[in-house]
């Protein structure tokens, strides 16, 4: 990074100083539900979706619920996209009543000028996540943007700036923030339900690789250049494992998720992708929001078998498996001086069972071949549901908590559960853990100041700052 963009950069002091409440007012089980109250016109969040793949469909399913919420635009780079989330949503808005009309974007810039929209959700690829939350701020709107928060660590600081300087609310989208069983996972720890901690085992998933998928011709529905908008890497180019395709007649959605999440190229791999759930998740209950690990060591330095990390506090935390008979499931396993607590999504366990209340224990994680054999019964099961029912099953869903809290604080202008400041730190984690495994060495940081010391290999290395293609810039 030159010497005019590193004086651009706030530094980790600056990035605490940013947080409204500095972290120490965030609640851990937070007001949701608005049970029973007519929503007035003045009340009402008008959203618009940027990014309208599979995750965007499920995420709009769950704004939906939310009491007092229309959608008013949306935008894609792919035209099919765009006609599939304007027909859900045509259906929804038919359902309750309202006008349907939903108007359509290639461009985000085009819906980010409507006066009339007071949020939006960024839900495209990692590499967007700064520049359409940068400008969404500009434009004051708030953002509920998902995880992880951004492809490299300065963009993350830049859009700390962003969100405070434009007094904009932003809620990250690690749902597993507003889950029962991980607030009461950070309860019990923060309680000293099980002593010190010593240990936390956060099974993430694989890191990155390099892209090799082979070049194929972009189809006609597509705009594969506004696609790779500030990637900046002539290795990129089209494969339809990195837009995942659809049809509308016959309808066929994606058949996998976005594998650009998978390649060093286009996204940070497991690490960021599931890092930004687990290790959040584990920062949260050591009390570390805003801060991170003071070292970093690769899985495979001097025969290490996991990615490590060590705090200041003595902590230690590796990318290993917390199950003894299943080595994929993603989860975190905290260990202290006097037991221990496993938690995943719907699962919840302590040494001591009497900790964990009956309706927070769940079901233990699947096996691989359960979770395929699960997976087929459901694909199964929605191929059986006509687009009519979908349509009106959105009458019957449950609001999310976490989307709920977003347009809760959209209303109070208070910080939400996930602010910005929390995804940029867990964002932070995952890059410099990246760093580590691709310099194939230890990397040394000091959290309070995003130093990297005399280190200058960490310091240059892509995933703290990367150099846009024209004519994007950071700035």
């Amino acid at each position: 990074m030159n010497e005019e963009n590193k004086k651009k950069v706030i530094n980790r002091r600056q990035f605490l100083s940013y947080s409204a409440l500095g972290l120490a007012g965030l609640t851990i089980l937070p007001s949701w539900s608005i049970e029973g109250l007519r929503i007035a016109p003045s009340d009402r969040v008008v959203l618009g979706f940027l990014g309208l793949g599979r995750q965007a469909l499920s995420d709009f399913s769950g704004f939906a619920a939310c009491p007092g919420v229309q959608v008013a635009a949306c935008c894609d780079v792919d035209s099919m996209k765009i006609t599939r989330f304007q027909k859900r949503v045509a259906a929804w808005q038919k359902s309750k009543g309202m006008n349907e009309r939903c108007d359509g974007y290639e461009f985000y810039e085009d819906l980010l000028n409507r006066k009339d929209i007071d949020a939006i959700e960024v839900v495209t690829p990692d590499h967007w996540h700064a520049l359409m939350t940068i400008h969404a701020c500009q434009a004051g709107k708030d953002v509920y943007c998902q995880k992880p928060l951004a492809y490299t660590i300065t963009e993350g600081l830049e859009m700390v700036k962003a969100v405070r300087n434009n007094k904009r609310v932003l809620q990250v989208g690690s749902q597993q923030r507003s889950s029962k069983e991980f607030q009461k996972a950070i309860e019990l720890v923060q309680a000293g339900a099980i002593g010190h901690i010593e240990k936390i085992y956060a099974r993430v998933g694989e890191p990155p690789v390099a892209l090799d998928l082979p070049e194929e011709v972009v189809p006609a529905n597509l705009n594969f250049n506004q696609w790779m908008g500030p990637l900046n890497d002539p290795k990129i180019h089209y494969h339809p494992d990195l837009c995942p395709p659809i049809s509308l007649n016959p309808e066929k959605e994606e058949t996998l998720w976005g594998a650009w999440r998978w390649y060093r190229e286009t996204g940070n791999g497991y690490t960021a992708d599931w890092g930004a759930h687990m290790f959040d998740i584990a920062q949260a209950a050591i009390g570390m929001d805003g801060s991170g690990p003071v070292e970093y060591i690769p899985k495979g330095y001097n025969g290490a078998q996991y990615a490590t990390m060590k705090y200041t506090n003595g902590i230690v935390m590796t990318e290993q498996p917390y199950l003894d008979d299943n080595d994929s499931a993603q989860g975190i396993k905290f260990i202290g001086t006097k037991g221990w607590i496993e938690v995943a999504r719907g699962y919840l366990a302590c040494s001591d069972a009497s900790k964990v209340p009956a309706e927070l224990a769940g079901e233990r994680p699947l096996t691989p071949a359960q979770q395929e054999a699960k997976r087929a019964e459901t694909a199964a099961q929605r191929s059986r549901q006509s687009e009519k029912n979908r349509g009106q099953a959105l009458q019957h869903e449950i609001s999310s908590p976490h989307m709920q809290d977003f347009i809760d604080c959209v209303r109070s202008r208070e910080n939400p559960i996930a602010p910005v400041e929390v995804g940029c730190s867990t964002n932070t984690l995952c890059c410099i853990a990246n760093i580590s495994l691709e310099l194939g060495r230890p990397v040394k940081c000091d959290p309070a100041t995003l130093s990297f010391g005399k280190d200058k290999d960490a310091t240059a290395h892509r995933l703290y700052y990367y150099q846009y293609r024209n004519p994007y810039s950071l700035y």
